[in-house]
């Protein structure tokens, strides 16, 4: 093998890759207006996660959280204790951005929904209206067979 070379940038490159960067990165960095008052909460509770997004009225995500991404794992994902800390975390994002009223879309079976709209309730801004988006069969497949053994 022979002698390794160490290839030096001069500081004009390293100045143009730097802005180049810099340019990404405010790119890729959401801006959330300066001071808003009004957000969307949208909480989906399953059997197996609580997952809870925070929106602006016109639907662009601000921020989210669930309890897999908190730090819970398997069945304890869906309890109504991992739902309440999920809102805490939005609540956070909340008061960070300065929203005052929310409105809350609440959308699932899973034994996290109270808690999680109780601890909103508690901790987070002004709740204007909570509506339940689950979504309801109107009599669509047909059911199976009845199983002879």
């Amino acid at each position: 093998m022979g002698k390794k070379r160490i290839i030096q940038q001069t500081d004009e490159e390293l100045l143009k890759e730097k802005d180049k960067v810099e340019a990404k990165v405010r790119k890729e960095v959401k801006t959330a207006p300066t001071r808003l008052r009004e957000g969307r909460i949208y909480i989906s509770s399953t059997y197996n996660n609580t997952i809870i997004t925070l929106t602006d009225p016109k639907g662009n995500v601000l921020g989210w959280s669930s309890a897999g991404s908190i730090g819970f794992k398997g069945t304890k994902k869906s309890t109504p204790f991992a739902a309440s800390k999920v809102s805490e975390t939005i609540s956070q994002i909340i008061q960070k951005l300065g929203i005052e009223k929310v409105e809350v879309f609440v959308k699932g079976i899973g034994s996290g929904r109270e808690s999680a709209i109780r601890s909103l309730a508690a901790r987070g801004p002004e709740i204007v209206s909570i509506k339940d988006m689950t979504p309801v069969p109107h009599n669509g497949c047909r059911p199976p067979k009845v199983r002879r053994v």
